[in-house]
């Protein structure tokens, strides 16, 4: 199923119970999915027009007054736009409320370079007290989004609109760590959002070779489950950090400091290296930027 109707989902269900719950928009509803919401809660449903920073200050001010605002909208909208109203409005007020940043790095796809934010996780790990989760498929967050949204920090969330395969079974149960997806001994993939499928894919082509590798899925990118991270790396001593955005100031930099002061080994980063984005599809944006299975393959064969 596609995430934004999981968010669409979701959110109905949470409305339904709890009359805190807001939605705000910045005239982006029908491509994320959030649309029919409008309808059916008319006086919790805010369409801020293309005015993201006044959005980010009305969501504050929702906030202040005792409502749960969710703030929906393009990942490049709703962070670089945005970044002195979120971090003043909301962080360094105490006021925590949900950022949903739709379609992040290269799953804007023919949206193209303009929409296509590969700096967002390194904004919003520079600000104090904000969580950062990527969602790893859709199924992940249906079960993630309804601890999040009473979360006493600020949320960013990183999520497709799209449809995008599972890599979680029915049932899953979202917790703020990261998860084993395959144990291994060889090597460790750490891997978050849409990458962890590439990262299974991956360890499938490695198995062949006769090369066990232990795949873990960051969900939360801020806090880091560094506990997880590091009892994997003392085991295998080969990393490989994968990630749908820029590796400056991205979870690659986040486990490179955290083996630097605990476990120093040499880490290998996949993801967007210094560079703007551009118009594709996500199977060819993974080929552009060297974010293939096969990439990931090649690295853990650097180590």
């Amino acid at each position: 199923m596609e995430f934004r109707k999981i968010l669409c989902s979701v959110l109905d269900k949470l409305m339904e119970q709890d009359e805190r719950i807001c939605v705000l928009d910045a005239d982006l509803s029908k491509p994320n999915g959030t649309a029919k919401l409008y309808e059916k809660y008319p006086k919790r449903t805010f369409n801020a027009g293309i005015a993201e920073a006044n959005m980010i200050g009305v969501a504050a001010g929702l906030k202040a007054y005792g409502m749960i605002p969710v703030v929906v909208t393009f990942t490049p909208f709703a962070t670089r736009r945005v970044y002195d109203q979120i971090a003043v409005s909301v962080a360094y007020a105490k006021l925590p409320i949900i950022i949903i940043g739709t379609d992040p790095g290269i799953t804007a796809e023919l949206n193209g370079g303009t929409h296509m934010s590969f700096e967002d996780v390194a904004l919003m790990r520079a600000i104090p007290t904000m969580k950062i989760y990527d969602a790893v498929d859709p199924r992940q967050l249906e079960s993630a989004l309804p601890k999040l949204i009473y979360s006493e920090q600020p949320v960013y969330i990183r999520m497709p609109r799209k449809e995008r395969p599972d890599v979680f079974d029915e049932g899953y149960i979202f917790e703020e760590k990261a998860d084993i997806v395959k144990e291994g001994t060889d090597a460790s993939i750490i891997a978050t959002g849409t990458m962890v499928y590439e990262a299974m894919e991956a360890a499938k082509q490695l198995e062949l070779e006769n090369i066990n590798v232990e795949v873990i899925s960051v969900n939360m990118i801020k806090p880091l489950d560094e506990k997880t991270i590091l009892d994997s790396v003392k085991k295998t001593n080969k990393v490989v950090v994968c990630e749908n955005n820029n590796l400056i100031g991205g979870l690659y930099e986040a486990i490179c400091r955290l083996l630097i002061e605990n476990h120093p080994v040499k880490v290998e980063g996949i993801g967007v290296k210094d560079q703007f984005g551009q118009v594709g599809k996500y199977s060819d944006l993974l080929k552009a930027y060297n974010m293939t299975p096969k990439d990931i393959v090649e690295a853990i064969k650097k180590q």
